[in-house]
């Protein structure tokens, strides 16, 4: 090998060798510099179920729905709004559902047990109407002969006054014919409107039993 060569040789490794000594400098500098930690990604946003819109208000009308008074001896008519609905039987029912969850006055008292709920409402030819109660009327009712009075007629007196081609109401329990409610009024037949329960500031004292 001639010296030139040899020159050229050594000149070529040198330069190989500072190139290497360069990359692995760069490298270990890469090495040795931690690692950035990855950001966080944004959370997803939640999905959100929107508040299911309220009912929309339908019309109603004024109807007089019957409470216990203060004393618990008569029946008192209280104007209330109720849903109108299309037809005697479907009328009947808003009406009898009014009575069972509309709140009475601060004065008054419900006469229906809370609980009690509407099975069905039915009417004849003859304009008689028959209000089918679950059971709760019977097995939550605090018994006594005028409460009884009061519970019964509350639910005729409502019917027969807002609906006046209805001439009678019958309850029924659980879909059957019951002989009394807590052992003082008979159910086993239609009843009137009882106008001898109603109070009235210049009625005189009535007997208040059908």
């Amino acid at each position: 090998m001639t010296p030139r060569r040899v020159i050229t040789v050594v000149i070529a490794l040198v330069a190989a060798a500072a190139f290497g000594w360069l990359v692995m400098t760069a490298l270990g500098r890469v090495l040795r510099t931690p690692a950035q930690p990855a950001e966080d990604p944004a959370p997803a946003a939640e999905a959100v179920t929107p508040a299911p819109a309220p009912p929309a208000a339908g019309p109603r009308i004024k109807a007089t729905l019957f409470y216990a008074s203060e004393d618990g001896q008569r029946l008192v008519g209280v104007p209330q709004d109720v849903p109108l609905a299309e037809g005697t039987v479907a009328q009947a029912r808003a009406l009898v559902e009014a009575l069972l969850f509309m709140p009475p006055p601060p004065s008054l008292a419900a006469t229906i047990p809370a609980g009690t709920t509407v099975r069905g409402v039915y009417a004849s030819e003859r304009g008689e109407l028959f209000v089918d109660l679950d059971a709760t009327l019977r097995t939550k009712h605090p018994g006594g002969s005028m409460q009884e009075l009061l519970t019964v007629y509350s639910i005729v007196n409502t019917l027969l006054v807002n609906l006046p081609t209805s001439t009678d109401v019958q309850i029924l329990i659980d879909g059957q014919e019951a002989d009394t409610l807590a052992g003082h009024v008979d159910l086993r037949r239609p009843l009137r409107k009882n106008e001898g329960l109603i109070f009235s500031p210049d009625a005189t004292p009535q007997n208040p039993l059908p």
